[in-house]
């Protein structure tokens, strides 16, 4: 049984704390084991000739990368550190000498992979061909694709060593600047108390206006303060990306992006264009939702507002207990993963102030836990919250059941299929016992899911297209013209149902995902995949092993070849349609039933 008792993260399999004697220990293994690889393979040129000499070197690779690669777990565990202490200066530091460890490893490693991806292509189809290296085979075949974007080995340890100073430093200063910030507002049992961001974010959408109201003016005023130093951070990061593009020859700014996904941009351009001619779908739902709560306009803010009640408030205790039926119901192993996370403290549950705002799950290597960050408010979005994060933690532990360290891993594409695919289990089964009153805050509910995971974070891709356009045309873009950027694009997606207010104007500066360039187009390509997948499992109950296999698969082939195995093309623009017209589906059987229950005319 899942035990809800320890609510915070237990790091102690990392290390037992922040001063622990094993993190300088590791640090010491770690560049030995890494200079270990480094000498033996940095004077050597055969490995890039011969096959025999290249398998021997692509062992020695994947030893130090199972060993730990350039930080092992004190990377990931400072890390950790900082999401719950985001104002702590002595974490900052140390975390940023860890980096500056890192970093110095990683540029003197990268050699390896640098001159095994400039080989020319005669030589490179004689390694692809040799079943000798089949296990390696995506691996070189990545190598070989990137490689006409590499600079010089100098140049790229430039590139490196900046990272930190020039895009870093900046997101992290906001991230902190924004976790210090707290406002009056009311809390869910009406008392007004002094509340960071964190709890804002979530009664933003508080069924009761005196309370979504009050926290939206608090959230306004915070992004209002700190617009000027985010308008330097973005035209800062923005910059450093501009010049890295440039050096490596990249046309577009997602460029970058999709060939660290191993995606073709074929392939998301069809996504984005087919979701975007669709903005119509996203725009009726929320002239429904301003119809069924009694306004002519939502405000901004209101736009993930509950419509009808659900009298029962989901504690942790609760939405544990339903995550794990559905779980069970589903598979034995995702049972069995999830109540090892609830089990062991690998989820840290509830907001305080410093710690990060939103959630996340994190995973580091195959040897190492996975963790998720959750700030739990007791609603139903946070059941889904938990579902979806768990899915994630579920898809790093079938990885870790076959995947070496060299695939393990998940490119964007395919991360966000597995936590989608879990979540919407958990509304149904809810859904299950419900009247029609209920059914319709529930579908209401599922669909607001739909839209925010779909369109509206293709509406952010597109802001972020225009953004990074716009930055490299006019040299530099105050915060009124981020925001007026930010407005077209949300306007496009939410329609005329929606007021941009002048304070949404500011919205984009808590937004994380945007210093993660290019980031959001995973939850979309997600939620529509995972569509498929759950329509195959509701179908044939046993597919769910096909569907264990590709959470297995990590990045041992692209994304595209992964879900062609399961019978999924994701080069067809016709399939992404598929999916949409799903959503529409359920919008029209919910304008169907507030029709009958007498809520629309």
């Amino acid at each position: 049984m899942a035990t809800t008792k320890k609510q915070t993260w237990d790091l102690s399999p990392l290390y037992k704390s922040d001063t622990d004697p094993k993190i300088e220990k590791d640090l010491a293994k770690h560049k030995r084991e890494s200079y270990k690889f480094i000498d033996k393979w940095k004077d050597r040129s055969d490995y890039l000739k011969s096959t025999k000499a290249l398998q021997e070197a692509l062992v020695d690779y994947e030893v130090w990368l199972d060993a730990g690669g350039i930080l092992g777990e004190i990377g990931y565990y400072f890390s950790l550190r900082s999401a719950q202490e985001e104002n702590n200066s002595k974490l900052k530091a140390r975390l940023n000498q860890i980096t500056d460890f890192g970093t110095k490893i990683e540029n003197d490693a990268q050699f390896f992979t640098m001159r095994l991806a400039k080989i020319n292509t005669t030589q490179q189809q004689k390694f692809l061909n040799d079943k000798t290296l089949t296990r390696y085979h995506h691996l070189l075949k990545r190598l070989f694709d990137d490689a006409k974007y590499l600079l010089s080995e100098p140049e790229e340890k430039i590139l490196n060593l900046k990272s930190n100073p020039a895009h870093s430093q900046w997101v992290q200063m906001t991230s902190s600047l924004l976790a210090k910030e707290t406002r009056p507002a009311y809390d869910r049992d009406g008392k007004l108390k002094a509340l960071p961001l964190s709890s804002l974010m979530g009664l933003i959408s508080h069924s009761k206006p005196k309370i979504r109201d009050k926290a939206a003016a608090g959230l306004n005023d915070i992004l209002s303060k700190l617009a000027d130093v985010a308008e330097a951070e973005m035209n800062a990061i923005m910059l450093d990306k501009k010049i890295n593009d440039e050096l490596r020859g990249l046309a577009r700014p997602d460029s970058s992006r999709h060939l660290s996904d191993d995606i073709e941009t074929e392939v998301v351009d069809a996504l984005i264009q087919a979701v975007k001619a669709q903005f119509k779908t996203s725009q009726r739902f929320y002239q429904l939702k301003a119809k069924l709560l009694g306004k002519p306009k939502l405000a901004y803010h209101e736009r993930n507002v509950p419509i009808g009640k659900i009298a029962k408030k989901f504690d942790y205790q609760e939405a544990v207990k339903l995550v794990d039926k559905v779980f069970g119901r589903l598979d034995p192993d995702f049972q069995r993963y999830f109540r090892g996370f609830v089990n062991n403290s690998q989820i840290d549950v509830f907001p305080y102030q410093g710690k990060s705002s939103g959630a996340f799950c994190a995973y580091n290597s195959p040897k190492s836990p996975v963790y998720i960050l959750l700030n739990h408010n007791n609603e139903l979005n946070d059941v889904r919250t938990l579902a979806h994060e768990a899915g994630h933690g579920i898809n790093d532990e079938l990885m870790r059941e076959i995947q070496p360290a060299i695939y393990f891993g998940t490119p964007m594409v395919t991360a966000e299929v597995a936590s989608t695919f879990t979540e919407d289990f958990v509304l149904e089964e809810i859904m299950k016992e419900a009247n029609d009153e209920l059914r319709l805050t529930l579908l209401m509910a599922k669909l607001n899911d739909d839209i925010s995971s779909g369109f509206r974070q293709v509406a952010a891709y597109l802001f972020e297209t225009e953004l990074h356009q716009a930055f490299r045309k006019e040299g530099y873009l105050s915060k009124e013209r981020i925001g007026e950027i930010f407005q077209k694009n949300m306007s496009a997606y939410m329609g005329p149902a929606v007021e941009q207010s002048v304070g949404s104007a500011n919205w984009w500066v808590y937004w994380s995902h945007f210093r993660n360039f290019f980031y959001v187009y995973s939850y979309a390509s997600g939620v529509l995949i995972s569509k498929s997948l759950q329509a195959k499992v509701k179908a044939n109950p046993a597919f769910i092993e096909k569907v264990k296999d590709f959470l297995r698969a990590g990045t041992s082939d692209s994304p595209k070849n992964i879900f062609a195995k399961l019978g999924v093309d994701i080069t067809d623009p016709l399939f992404w349609q598929s999916g949409l017209t799903e959503i529409e589906t359920l919008l029209k059987d919910t304008e169907k039933l507030a029709r009958k229950l007498g809520k629309i005319s």
